[in-house]
């Protein structure tokens, strides 16, 4: 057992941990924060996306004592019902899931890739000779393709982005 310190949406844990223990593990299993879903855990699906220091990360891949003193930021930091974050709020908005199952992971990772492309970082589908990046439905499927939704809701996922993002440009 290894004791483990680290922030989640604020609040300072240490947890006693074997360590081998996943991050999402700890995050569902220790700490009770079950906003964040276990899918696949082979992070190939994306449910279990969380931010930590503001980038996306699937947290099944990754080991909790990796992120000794780390900033992590799960759904349930995100908002509250009565002050949704704007992401949530779009995601409501659009009707952006249906079963909810992979909701979390697509609210943390679209947070997560708005900053990315705000901070000029190029997708294999941006066009880096306009200096500066539109986010259009291509390029927002592109960068948000390692979150899958098995309910098909990608229309509307992509419409609550885009209105999160103030129309599509960053």
């Amino acid at each position: 057992m290894q004791t483990t310190s680290f922030k989640v949406n604020g609040d300072v844990f240490d947890l006693e941990l074997d360590p081998r223990t996943t991050l999402l593990d700890a995050l569902r299993e220790h700490l009770h924060l079950t906003g964040t879903k276990k899918g696949c855990d082979h992070g190939q699906c994306g449910a279990c996306t969380v931010l930590i220091g503001g980038r996306r990360i699937n947290s099944c891949l990754t080991l909790a004592v990796m992120h000794e003193a780390d900033e992590i930021v799960t759904i349930e930091g995100l908002g509250a019902p009565d002050a949704l974050h704007p992401m949530q709020a779009a995601f409501v908005e659009h009707d952006g899931f249906q079963c909810g199952y992979c909701t979390s992971g697509q609210i943390c990772s679209a947070i997560g890739m708005l900053d990315e492309a705000r901070a000029g970082w190029p997708s294999h589908v941006t066009d880096v000779a306009s200096h500066r990046i539109d986010l259009t439905d291509e390029e927002i499927r592109e960068r948000m393709s390692g979150n899958l939704c098995r309910c098909a809701a990608y229309p509307n996922i992509i419409a609550a982005i885009r209105d999160a993002a103030g129309g599509g440009r960053v």
